[in-house]
């Protein structure tokens, strides 16, 4: 006989001893291969390392983006702490260059969060709005920094978005053969971004949704 479903806001039933402890080794084990292999990392793969069958993985995360759910939440609290720190430095030259440096060193320490931040799968869900919360309050560190007069006044937040996808390819493909180029990369964008160093660019910055196509198109 068919279950009723559970009325909206209905908290979910407690899961057995069990299914808790299959739940925390898929966890376990995504947590470790999304990190070293990226988002695209195989579920059967976390599967066999968590040590439960490809069925009970699906009973617990239907789709790849419920693994996602459950997992960046705390990664992303780095990433809040890390804009909250550069929202309250004194200088704000320096929380701009914070933001980027611990931003980029989060992202070389995670294969999976610098796929989620370069947007090499669509977000969803809980990583989505995180995604968009983060930017906008990026936003704040960006107007900061030029109203300071130390930013270049034609740095737009989208270009910052640029900047992330770019240095996001940068950190994939030399992760295991020089994990630190990006900061070399970082140390020479951050010279032309500089006030002092700009000079007029003909080419405006790329739209949303041009920036969403470019980034997607791979």
């Amino acid at each position: 006989m068919h279950q009723p479903a559970p009325a909206p806001g209905t908290p979910p039933k407690p899961l057995r001893a069990d299914a808790a402890r299959n739940r925390a080794k898929l966890l376990t084990a995504a947590t470790r291969l999304f990190g070293e292999r990226g988002l695209d990392a195989p579920l059967e793969e976390i599967a066999r390392q968590a040590g439960v069958s490809i069925g009970t993985l699906y009973n617990h995360f239907p789709t790849r983006e419920a693994f996602w759910d459950a997992i960046f939440p705390e990664r992303l609290a780095a990433l809040e702490r890390i804009i909250e720190s550069a929202l309250a430095a004194p200088d704000p030259w320096d929380g701009f260059v914070g933001y980027l440096e611990g931003l980029f060193a989060l992202q070389a320490e995670d294969h999976g969060l610098n796929d989620a931040l370069a947007q090499r799968f669509r977000p969803a869900g809980e990583v989505e709005q995180a995604c968009h919360r983060g930017f906008r309050r990026a936003e704040l560190i960006i107007q900061r920094a030029r109203d300071s007069g130390q930013l270049r006044p034609d740095f737009q937040p989208e270009d910052l978005v640029t900047l992330i996808w770019a240095m996001s390819q940068v950190i994939r493909e030399s992760m295991a053969i020089a994990p630190d180029a990006w900061r070399r990369c970082l140390a020479f964008f951050l010279d032309g971004l500089r006030a002092g160093a700009a000079h007029p660019i003909a080419v405006p910055p790329l739209a949303q949704g041009q920036l969403s196509e470019v980034m997607r198109a791979r």
